[in-house]
């Protein structure tokens, strides 16, 4: 770290009071007082069977196609830092969204709000970075919107995207279908996006450069249908960090799920700038990860598959759901003893994504 002063004036509780009256920035956190708004606002007011569905990604029916449907909204600070950018990121995360549902992501919408006053090279520098990503991930932004706002009611470019794809006949993915006995795979080490924005962010500086892993994951998802479309669960663990993402399969599925802390693969950089920030790199958002519960029996030939993809290499077999405590996510510490893994109740690093 840096020796220069730590300036803390401008840091927000990000886990405020549950009951709190009036929206704070843990509700766009990922964790317990998102999925409360979701639950007791949004899902009542707009009703509806998809919706109940509440994953990554909505599984339509439309024509006699199986269709994934997702949209995100992105307003990552700064917009541009170490392995990606706010333009990345748009498309990254709706590709990673259809890719947990097993679809090929094929369109994609853009919106931009942009703040009155914003450079228009930087808008142009965010649109060439998000069109690269999308050549790279193999999607056609199809359509779009612009939107501006005046200047002190944003904070430069803020972006929509939503995404469509085709699931594949045979492949039925969500958190209900989780059974005890399940393996839990990760595809790689986690917490590196969170803390990379962090760092720039907050004008930290580390020993060893750290950078975000943001990445399109349907060719690593591709790879792992084809030894076997039987996988049960994906998601990918942006908000709330792997934490966030195990406690929500478990809760859906109604199963426990055991986790050895020492086998989840946290880069030594990674683990160092959260003992020095008093972070816990569970909870930490990633952009190129995914979390697979897969059937025993196919889990060594899947964990093979990710492991010869570019994106899978570091693949690390983190755990298994089990009978006991369903609904809790419990690590196997390297003392011996074990620890509930909790649903963050909002986010210790907001603005991430």
């Amino acid at each position: 770290m840096s020796d220069s002063a730590l300036d803390v004036t401008g840091w927000t509780c990000p886990a405020p009071l549950r009951d709190h009256p009036r929206v704070v920035m843990g509700h766009g956190g990922g964790g317990a007082l998102s999925a409360e708004l979701v639950r007791h606002v949004f899902a009542p007011a707009f009703g509806g069977e998809v919706l109940a569905q509440l994953g990554d990604s909505a599984a339509i029916t439309l024509g006699g196609a199986r269709l994934a449907f997702s949209t995100d909204s992105y307003v990552v600070r700064p917009l541009f830092f170490p392995g990606g950018s706010i333009g990345d990121l748009a498309v990254n995360g709706t590709v990673n969204d259809l890719a947990m549902s097993g679809a090929r992501a094929a369109y994609l919408s853009c919106g931009f709000i942009l703040e009155e006053g914003v450079e228009v090279a930087t808008v142009a520098r965010v649109a060439e970075a998000l069109g690269a990503a999308a050549r790279a991930a193999g999607v056609e932004i199809a359509t779009g919107d612009t939107k501006v706002v005046e200047a002190g009611h944003g904070d430069g470019v803020y972006i929509n995207t939503a995404g469509i794809g085709l699931i594949p006949q045979g492949v039925d993915l969500r958190p209900q279908r989780v059974v005890p006995g399940d393996v839990v795979i990760v595809s790689g080490e986690i917490g590196l996006h969170g803390v990379a924005v962090m760092s720039v962010r907050e004008g930290l500086g580390f020993e060893v450069d750290i950078a975000s892993d943001c990445a399109p994951l349907g060719g690593l998802v591709q790879a792992m249908l084809a030894v076997t479309p039987d996988l049960h669960v994906l998601r990918d663990p942006t908000r709330g960090g792997l934490a966030a993402a195990l406690n929500e399969i478990a809760a859906a599925s109604d199963t426990g799920v055991v986790v050895n802390e020492r086998s989840v693969p946290v880069p030594e950089p990674v683990a160092n700038a959260c003992a020095i920030l008093g972070l816990d790199p569970f909870y930490v958002a990633n952009e190129g990860k995914l979390v697979a519960f897969v059937p025993r029996e196919h889990a060594d030939a899947v964990l093979d598959a990710m492991r010869a993809h570019p994106l899978g290499r570091h693949a690390t077999v983190i755990g298994e759901a089990v009978e006991a405590h369903p609904g809790l996510v419990v690590a196997r510490t390297g003392l011996g003893g074990t620890r509930v893994v909790d649903l963050p109740i909002g986010e210790q690093l907001p603005r991430i994504c």
